[in-house]
Parts: structure tokens; C-alpha cells; sequence
């Protein structure tokens, strides 16, 4: 099927155009005779007859347009590829050059000016702290940067990032850390080193590591106390004509970031000094942390179970004084239970000589509960100890009433016994109520001849009785030792007859229950005076001057 046009001549008749076959021939011919045809010739005599192809004349031409990006970016590539293979020979050919001739065993600028080596610290993370071995765990990175031109190269702009290896071919400080006790670099998945060149000859230096590093602890105040750990470093070998250390503008990084599980970070400082040691003179760089101790830990794990402990000694106060067993279990339990508690903590303290605040207020809990075992044994005593001599002032009465009778008998000569069985029946007593020292009485025989009185036949013959005096000591101290103990004696007795005599001993329970409460708080108060009595520095940030 054919497409017919309707066109317009010049004179504005209209007629019929061509069909689309004929349309595409003239294209084909306009196109094919474009060398024999002017170019706008041929445009007028296209756009007047066939418009519908300039579509594709504009694909034509576009596409190659498009794809001008491709294959500047693909020459692009090609450029770089190149340059970047000319600048890697150009790298390799200037680290070779500059480590021709170079001698690792002399320090840059040797036997001139001491070399500046400047450093500053990154805090990775605190790791432990341990009271016991008095050290603490922290991990780091430690730049170190100085000036060997020697390494130079070109423009200080220019800058080689280059592996740990590298530094093993070059000179690098001998840098240790004073108070170390262990430490090691951390390889995985290669060894954390880093060597910065640039082409002034400055170099970079960096490693990460973690260390064990000594912190000596004052626990007087434990565990309500500030501590102050440090980072000492130090060149091994090199003296302060040699090698000078300073730290950076901005010397330490990461201690707001740090976190300790027991400890507060309050702040840190840096300094530097000197350090005068056998072999010479020594550049030291210190950096100090100021630690306090978050009690939080201590408050579930001592405080609060020891004053439960203590409470729960108390109850046996409300305790009938006759359930022996209850009381003394309990007792028992508390300081048991107290001794366990002080075991644990000392378990993880050094040992050391001095008295720690957990120990006054460990010792207080457990005297008090203590106390409160020795009150029950205190009302035991007087309990049962009224009940004996309450016995025998009854036994007394008894013995008393029967000898006031039996001498009324004998005085009134009534009465059914004969006056040998008052004899022998009656008990002589003295005036505080003890039996008579001569018991033969009872039983001796009286002369049936005689006719006086019972009374007055007890008669006998004492002459041949002979007296013996105590000897007398050789030894003064061994004479000595009757009349202490005489008057420690003689002191109990007035002490005991000072004491007032209890008749109730619910009345001891009753005040063991308020005393033991006020000393409980007034010996708390005390201890947390003292616990904050304890001295508050304010570490503030000092920097020391710069070397440029």
C-alpha cells in the first residue's frame, strides 16, 4: 500500500506527491549524486520531498558523537597507564638512589646539632588495670617524626607512603618506653608499621602496639581513690647531645574516646625532663593519666552485702534469750558469712602493710557482728548465772531455817530427838551461810556419863595442834605475782559491784538494739569522713614549648 502526500506547487495549485518508493529513490539518487549536486541543492531537494528521513541522517551523524567520550576516556586510561609505569620505574630508580651509599649505623646530621625527634601519641584503648600486679594494659599508636636529608628527593610536596620494611634500611630511633613491662607489635594481617617519606627528607614513623606498663597505686583510700598512671618514653642509647624528644602540638589524641570499665578518665598531662642516669644524660617525654575509681562495683559486691550481714546480726536481739540454738546459728552464720566477704576482697588487693579503707570498714562490720554474738553470750550468762545463785540463796534459806530450829529445840529442851541426833543432825554454819570446816561434829560420839548440856561437851583438847606459817619466797617476782593477781582480783570485784544489777536481761537486748545502731552510724561517718578527706589534684593540660 502506497502513502500518497499532498503537496502544493509554487502557484499554491495542489497535487499529489510521490509515494513513499518514490521518495526513498530520490533519497538514494540525492544521496549517491551528492558529488554532482551542490550540498544545499540537495538538502532543499531532500527537505521538499522526502522529510520523513531526516531522522536517519541525524543518527548518522550523532552516533559517532556519542561514542567521543568512550574513547577519550579509553585514551585517557592509556595516558595514565603510562604515566603511572613511568612514574613506578621513576619511584624504584629514586629509593634505590637514595639508599645507594646510605649508612644505617649514623644518625642523621652525625656530629653536628642534636637530631629533633617529635612525637605524639593516639590512645587505642585501655585495657585492663590490675591492682595486684600494680600495672595497667593500653594500646596505642605511636608516630615519631624527624628530619634526615639524606632521604630527599625532591619537592617537600612530594610524599612516599612506603611498608614497615622500609625501616629496617633506614636509621630510626631507638625509642623505649621507661616503665614497660611487656609489650608487643601487632602483626595481623602485616606488622602495624608505617614509614612516611617526603621529599624534604622528613620521615614518618608510625606502629601500633600494646603494653604492659608499671603504674604504682596509693590504695589508702581504696576503693574511693584517684590514681595516676603514666607513659614514660625514652631513647635507649642516644644523650641529650644526640637525640632531643618533644612532643607535638597536639601530642595526645583518643582519651576523650577511652573507656574503663572501674576508672573515670579525669584528665591527662604531658611534660618532659631530664634524666640523669649512669651512662649519660637522657631526654624523657611523660604522659599521665588521672584515674578515679567508679564505686558502683564495689556498692553491689561489699557495701551493700555487709550491711545486710550486719543487719541481719540484729535480729537475733528479737530473739527469745532461752532459743540457745537460733541465736547462736544465726551468730555463727553472720561472722562467718563477714569473714568471707573480707576474704574476697583481700583476694584481689596486693599485699601490702598498710590499712586500706575497705579494711577499717570491713573490721567494723565484722566487730559489730561480733558484738552481737557476745551480747547473746553476755545474756546467756546472766540468764542462767540468776537462775544458779537464786538456787542457791533458796538452798541457804532451807539451811538456815533448819539450824534456827534445831537451836530452839535445844534451848526449850522440847522436842522428839534425842540430843545426840541434834548433834548429829545439826549443820554448823558461819555467818555467810557456808558449812562448818569441821564435819567430825556431825558424827562424834558424846560420853554418856556426862550431864551437861549438849552445847557444852563439844569440848576438846587443842593443845597439841601445831601452826604452820607460809614460807616466804626467795624469788621477789614470784612474791610478787599473788598480790597482782590479788589486786586484778580486788579491781573485778569493784568493777562488778560498781555495775548495776540486772534483774530482767530482756533489758540487755533492748539496749544492745539502739547502741549498736548509733555506733554503727557514728563509726560510718567517721569512715567516710576520713574517705573524703582524701586529696583532690586538678590535672590541667600543660604543653611544653615546641621545636621547630
Amino acid at each position: 500500500m502506497s502513502i500518497v502526500v499532498a503537496r502544493r506547487t509554487r502557484d499554491g495549485t495542489p497535487r499529489v506527491a510521490a509515494t513513499a518508493a518514490d521518495r526513498d529513490r530520490d533519497n538514494l539518487q540525492c544521496v549517491s549524486q551528492r558529488n554532482f549536486y551542490p550540498v544545499a541543492r540537495c538538502s532543499r531537494a531532500m527537505s521538499a520531498r522526502t522529510s520523513p528521513a531526516r531522522p536517519a541522517l541525524h543518527a548518522r551523524y550523532v552516533a559517532p558523537m556519542l561514542m567521543l567520550p568512550l574513547v577519550l576516556s579509553l585514551v585517557q586510561a592509556q595516558l595514565d597507564r603510562a604515566v603511572a609505569i613511568d612514574r613506578l620505574e621513576n619511584v624504584t630508580h629514586t629509593i634505590s638512589r637514595i639508599l645507594e651509599g646510605y649508612d644505617i649505623r649514623l644518625r642523621p646530621n652525625f656530629g653536628g646539632d642534636p637530631l629533633y625527634v617529635g612525637m605524639d601519641l593516639t590512645i587505642a584503648s585501655f585495657d585492663a588495670i590490675s591492682e595486684v600486679n600494680m600495672d595497667y594494659t593500653i594500646t596505642l599508636y605511636l608516630n615519631q617524626y624527624w628530619k634526615d636529608e639524606r632521604l630527599g628527593f625532591g619537592l617537600p610536596d612530594e610524599v612516599l607512603t612506603l611498608s614497615g620494611d622500609f625501616a629496617d634500611k633506614i636509621w630510626v630511633p631507638d625509642t623505649f618506653f621507661a616503665n614497660d613491662k611487656n609489650s608487643f607489635l601487632h602483626d595481623v594481617t602485616e606488622r602495624n608499621k608505617l614509614v612516611r617519606l617526603a621529599g624534604d627528607g622528613s620521615v614518618t614513623y608510625g606502629m601500633r602496639f600494646t603494653a604492659t606498663l608499671a603504674c604504682m597505686m596509693d590504695l589508702h583510700y581504696y576503693p574511693l581513690d584517684s590514681q595516676n598512671c603514666t607513659v614514660e618514653i625514652e631513647s635507649y642509647g642516644y644523650t641529650v647531645s644526640d637525640v632531643v624528644m618533644y612532643w607535638k602540638e597536639t601530642p595526645v589524641r583518643g582519651v576523650e574516646d577511652a573507656e574503663l570499665p572501674q576508672f573515670s578518665i579525669l584528665g591527662h598531662e604531658t611534660n618532659d625532663r631530664k634524666e640523669k642516669l649512669a651512662t649519660g644524660v637522657y631526654q624523657r617525654l611523660s604522659l599521665s593519666f588521672k584515674l578515679r575509681r567508679n564505686i558502683g562495683y564495689f556498692v553491689f559486691q561489699t557495701y551493700l552485702p555487709s550491711i545486710l550481714i550486719v543487719m541481719l546480726s540484729w535480729v537475733s536481739f528479737w530473739i527469745n534469750h532461752e532459743a540457745t540454738s537460733a541465736r547462736v546459728a544465726l551468730g555463727i552464720t553472720t561472722v562467718l558469712t563477714m569473714t568471707t566477704i573480707s576474704t574476697g576482697v583481700r583476694s584481689s588487693l596486693p599485699r601490702i602493710s598498710y590499712v586500706k579503707a575497705i579494711d577499717i570498714y570491713l573490721v567494723m562490720c565484722f566487730v559489730f557482728v561480733f558484738a552481737a554474738l557476745l551480747e547473746y553470750a553476755a545474756v546467756n550468762y546472766t540468764y542462767w548465772g540468776a537462775r544458779a545463785r537464786k538456787r542457791a540463796k533458796l538452798k541457804n534459806r532451807e539451811q538456815v531455817s533448819t539450824s534456827t530450829s534445831v537451836d530452839k529445840e535445844l534451848k526449850s529442851g522440847t522436842g522428839s530427838r534425842s540430843p545426840e541426833e541434834i548433834i548429829a543432825l545439826r549443820e554448823f554454819t558461819t555467818s555467810t551461810g557456808r558449812v562448818s570446816p569441821l564435819p567430825s561434829l556431825r558424827s562424834r560420839p558424846l560420853p554418856p556419863s556426862t550431864g551437861a548440856p549438849p552445847s557444852l561437851r563439844l569440848q576438846r583438847d587443842y593443845s597439841n595442834l601445831r601452826y604452820r606459817t607460809r614460807p616466804h619466797s626467795r624469788n621477789s617476782r614470784n612474791g610478787a605475782k599473788p598480790k597482782v593477781i590479788h589486786a586484778l582480783k580486788r579491781g573485778a570485784t569493784v568493777i562488778k559491784a560498781s555495775m548495776p544489777k540486772i534483774r530482767d536481761v530482756n533489758v540487755i537486748d533492748t539496749y544492745s538494739r539502739s547502741l549498736l545502731v548509733i555506733e554503727i552510724r557514728i563509726a560510718h561517718s567517721v569512715w567516710r569522713g576520713r574517705a573524703m578527706l582524701q586529696p583532690v589534684r586538678v590535672i590541667t593540660r600543660a604543653y611544653p614549648a615546641q621545636v621547630t
